[in-house]
Order: C-alpha cells, then structure tokens, then sequence
C-alpha cells in the first residue's frame, strides 16, 4: 500500500541520541500493512548523522529492516500494525545488510521507449517518443499483470525482444514461427503473468486528460522522463508531454510523477499543466471495453471495473483496475455514440476548475484473478480497505 501517514515529531532532548524508537500506531480495527513515511533530516538532527552516513533500522527482534530514503528526503520503512495496535522500530548508527528490492522501473529503448515499472504485485508502462514517431496510437498507462514477487519485467521484455528477431530469422511462409512466439511473446502467459491489456488510443489504466466540451483530450506519449526513486520500496518517475493544444491554448505542456510502492496495487499519479490561460476539468480513469455493464462499477470517489482482457473469447480470467480519487472528483461513465475497436468508453472521475500548475494527486492500479485478487468482490474490499487508510493515517512518534 502507498505511504498514506501522518508524522508527528516528539523530540525528547536537544542532547544527540544513540538511538530513535519510532512508533507507529493504527487507530483502525483492520490490520494495516503499508510503507510510512519519516522526515529524514529530523533523524539526521536528532541522531547528528551526517548527510551520508549509514545507520539502520531494526524492528523489535533486532533484525535489520529494508528502508529507502527518497528523493525529496522521505524515509520509508515498510510497517505491519495491528487492528488498534502498535508497532516500534529503531533507528541508529550502523552499517544495513543488503537489502532486497522490491521495486524496479527503466527505460526500454528496445521497445521503443517504453518506460516500465513494477512491484510484487503488478507492472505498468508508458509510451515513449519512439513510439509515436512510428504513428502508432498508444496513448493511456498499460497493465502487465503478476502472479510472483519477484521483478521480472527486464526479462519478459528481452526474452520477447530476442523471440522477435529469432521468430523473424526462422519465419515460415513469411509468418514469425509459432513456436518460438508462444514461448518467448510477453502476451502470452509463461507462469508468472502477461501483458493482456488493451490500451491504444484511451486512457488504459489511469492516465490523466484535460476536457474541452466534456470531450476527452487524450495525452500521445511522454517527451522526457526523469527517474527519481528506484527502489528498495518506491519507483518515482517524472513524465514530461510534448506541448499540445487545449481549446484555444496553443503550448500546453503536461506533467506527472507516478510512484508505486511494495506491496501496493495503486500507484500515485500527481499531474499539472503549464500554459492554461484559464482553469479545465480535468479527467483520470479507466478505459471500458466490451463486457457486462455490471462490470463497471462507479462510486462516490472512485471508478473500478473488470477488463475482460484483450482476447475474452480466450481467457477465462479477469484483470481488475481502478481510479480512485481520495481528494474529490465527480464520477461518472463516460460512453462513446460510436463505439470502435472494442472501446465502448471510460470510467472516470473529474476534478473540476484545475488551474494553471495547480497539481491535483490521485490513485491508479490493478489486480489479477489469477494472483492475490481472486473476484470483483475482492477487489471492491481491496479499493475500500485503502480508501479507509486514506482517510485515517498511520500516527508515528519519535523518541
């Protein structure tokens, strides 16, 4: 789950300390498991660490804890609390063992500048300026669903790469070999997930557009990126958009930071724009393929629905995802007089009025029925679970 906490500071003594116990208290009757978030440079003042100096944290059986520090100086640790419990951690001088991570994100210039990111429960990518220079339409976030903890999107990504040009190399009667493609193609499951979302020319999972008329203006494909946090816990990306026109805005540049945390099915999505001359809704949700109308679920702040995958007739599973906006949007089913591809519309949510570089922040993500959410009913549970701890931050002290 996303670092969704309060801080609250007790300082004990202007004296350095050996050591810090950090508290984290879950006011909750649920079992909360999620990564908080502590002010870095208050540990460094009150511990009189140096800005590289190593220290560790441990939990109360003494064993090392995997932390990050991340780019706008947050230290992350990943906290277990019990229903209307607390749970204590240590930070002090020290040298940490290596530690695992959980997240990883990069850049793909072999498949044309797709940027790619994951945790143990899902993967994500973006399109990049390769891409859209071959024309193709591919505008919204894309899903890569999982069934492990490990990080393995590197692999699927080049074990797909070099299936292409093998696949080419052996083609017969000018079509890529079969056999090579069904073990080597990301679109096919190889026992630990596959790409089978349809994304092109909407919003896929979770991508932002401003509205003129109450139409869609969907983004094209990123211009820069800039990674800021690369695990152990968060990946952090920065997207910048080519300038595009708004109404009667000629340059308007968009901006997101996307993050996602360990064990988390929702990434973090803040976007603004520059170059607005005067406020516009502006739209985030979830694209609706062709499927059962119960499937698509809208509520109060936010949007869910069950994609039937990109070949239904196919599978037998379910990929979920979902919209959620914690900080107010309106609601609502967005449908198409014309459906077209298999695209019958979009599930969104609209923040009203957003002003020129006003950032607006809300929640994105996915699940498996094949992994850890087993049916839509779950998933609703997993939505108001996280909305609940939105909503009733962890309370942290130091000491």
């Amino acid at each position: 789950m996303a670092a969704l906490v309060a801080l609250f500071l007790v300082i004990t003594s202007s004296h350095a300390a050996n050591s810090l116990t950090l508290t984290v208290r879950n006011d909750l009757p649920m079992q909360r498991q999620q990564l908080i978030e502590v002010d870095m440079d208050s540990v460094r003042a009150k511990l009189e660490l140096k800005y590289d100096e190593a220290f560790v944290v441990l939990n109360t059986m003494e064993q090392q804890e995997t932390y990050q520090v991340t780019y706008d100086g947050k230290l992350l640790i990943d906290a277990a609390v019990k229903p209307r419990g607390t749970t204590s951690f240590t930070i002090m001088r020290g040298t940490p063992e290596p530690m695992r991570s959980w997240v990883e994100g990069k850049l793909y210039p072999l498949r044309k500048d797709d940027i790619g990111w994951e945790n143990d429960r899902g993967a994500y990518r973006v399109y990049g300026p390769a891409l859209q220079k071959s024309g193709e339409k591919s505008y919204g976030i894309d899903v890569w669903t999982k069934n492990s903890k490990e990080l393995d999107m590197s692999s699927r990504y080049y074990k797909d790469y070099e299936g292409n040009i093998t696949g080419w190399a052996n083609a017969e009667n000018g079509q890529k070999n079969k056999k090579i493609n069904l073990n080597t193609s990301f679109h096919l499951d190889h026992g630990d997930g596959l790409d089978c979302y349809a994304v092109g020319a909407t919003l896929g999972c979770g991508a932002p557009a401003l509205m003129v008329d109450g139409n869609l203006v969907l983004p094209y494909c990123y211009k820069t990126y800039k990674i800021l946090d690369n695990g152990p816990l968060r990946f952090t990306v920065e997207l910048t958009f080519n300038p595009t026109r708004i109404g009667n805005d000629e340059n308007v540049v968009e901006h997101r930071i996307v993050s996602l945390d360990k064990g988390s099915n929702f990434n973090r999505m803040t976007v603004w724009y520059e170059g607005l001359s005067k406020p516009r809704d502006l739209a985030a949700g979830v694209v609706i393929h062709s499927a059962d109308k119960e499937s698509v679920v809208i509520g109060n702040n936010f949007v869910q629905y069950a994609d039937p995958t990109d070949q239904p007739e196919k599978y037998g599973f379910q990929l979920y995802v979902a919209a959620l906006f914690p900080n107010g949007a309106a609601t609502q089913k967005l449908m198409y007089d014309r459906p077209s591809d298999g695209v019958e519309g979009h599930a969104i949510g609209i923040k009203r009025g957003l002003k020129n570089n006003e950032r607006y922040s809300y929640f994105f993500g996915s699940a498996w029925s094949e992994y850890d959410v087993r049916s839509q009913a779950e998933w609703q549970i997993r939505i108001n679970d996280y909305m609940s701890a939105f909503a009733h931050p962890l309370l942290i002290e130091i000491k």
